[in-house]
């Protein structure tokens, strides 16, 4: 097992090398000067120059800043820069606030996860809820309601079901506030808009991953041995049929971190979605390319769990790996 997480750990390098390739190119072909926007919006630089009085900032100051952020060297020059601070663990300076990257990420981390976990538990809940009863309950009303909230959960954009969630229960109703910057019940929407998709994926998954191992020669055995329905339900299917459920929960949660980019500027969560976005507007190039990296790299790991989580719910997988290594 250890060979294997090692092994799979060093997979993680070229494709975290990729992502932060085309972010870094993709950004710089951006139309935009960070520095220019910078200086427009009134902001001072660390270099001490501020706008006139006109409004227009010497030459001289925005060279000095562009300088400061290797942005006057090519774009292979500065990646190359780039890369060799990252592997100091050195993100680089926002161009905005003048911060480092790793402080602004220490930040607003907490807030995005917090809503990235209670995403998680809502869609868990409903998608596996919903689609084991609907697998039992095959052609009935409730596996038609169930596969309506599937097919309809993956159909409304989530920026779409959130302004509709505040408009019903924030400003009809004033049941919930509609800005979530909190970690109580200013949760409660944005964890039902951001995981309400992933809970319509996970039903479909589960129930069809049902249906197929409850056709199975072993589950009729089981019922023929005289088991309760529980048993056979809960003991011999689930267990079976959530292997590529699993797949799809880690997949899901790197999917709901990318998602809260969305839902946090929809709500106005202070977390690194909506500073994110900010950063992009801005072409605060540091802050970017740190975030993004970070989402890669929380994704490349939830990737490497499902895998380990494998060996426990399915040992066959487990003898395989061993036989491997």
């Amino acid at each position: 097992m250890g060979a294997y997480i090692l092994r799979r750990s060093l997979y993680m390098i070229p494709v975290l090398f990729g992502v932060l390739l085309v972010v870094f190119v993709l950004l710089r072909l951006v139309p935009g000067d960070p520095v220019e926007i910078f200086f427009s919006a009134g902001i001072t630089g660390g270099s001490g120059a501020t706008s006139g009085s006109s409004g227009e900032v010497s030459m001289q100051a925005l060279q000095r800043l562009r300088e400061s952020y290797n942005l006057d060297k090519s774009i292979p020059h500065q990646f190359v820069l780039y890369v060799w601070d990252m592997m100091r663990a050195d993100l680089g300076d926002s161009i905005q606030f003048r911060r480092p990257v790793t402080d602004i990420i220490k930040d607003h981390f907490p807030a995005t996860f917090a809503l990235t976990m209670t995403s998680m538990a809502v869609a868990i809940t409903i998608g596996l809820g919903a689609g084991i009863i609907s697998a039992i309950r095959r052609h009935t009303k409730t596996d038609y309601f169930a596969q309506i909230f599937a097919v309809s959960g993956v159909s409304i954009p989530s920026f779409f079901l959130g302004q509709v969630l505040i408009l019903a229960f924030a400003v009809r109703l004033g049941w919930l506030p509609a800005i979530s910057n909190g970690y109580g019940k200013e949760m409660i929407l944005p964890s039902i808009t951001l995981g309400t998709a992933a809970a319509a994926i996970l039903a479909r998954l589960t129930r069809s991953s049902m249906l197929d191992v409850l056709s199975r020669d072993y589950i009729r055995t089981a019922r023929a041995k005289g088991l309760i329905e529980r048993a056979v339900i809960w003991v011999h299917a689930l267990r079976n049929a959530l292997i590529p459920v699993i797949t799809v929960i880690g997949l899901e949660f790197g999917g709901l971190l990318a998602g809260a980019v969305v839902i946090e500027a929809v709500f106005h969560r202070q977390g690194i979605g909506l500073r994110l976005v900010n950063a992009i507007v801005a072409r605060d190039y540091p802050v970017v390319q740190g975030m993004v990296l970070l989402i890669a790299v929380i994704y490349a790991v939830m990737n490497l769990l499902v895998d380990i989580l494998y060996t426990y719910v399915d040992p066959r997988v487990r003898l395989t790996d061993q036989g491997k290594s």
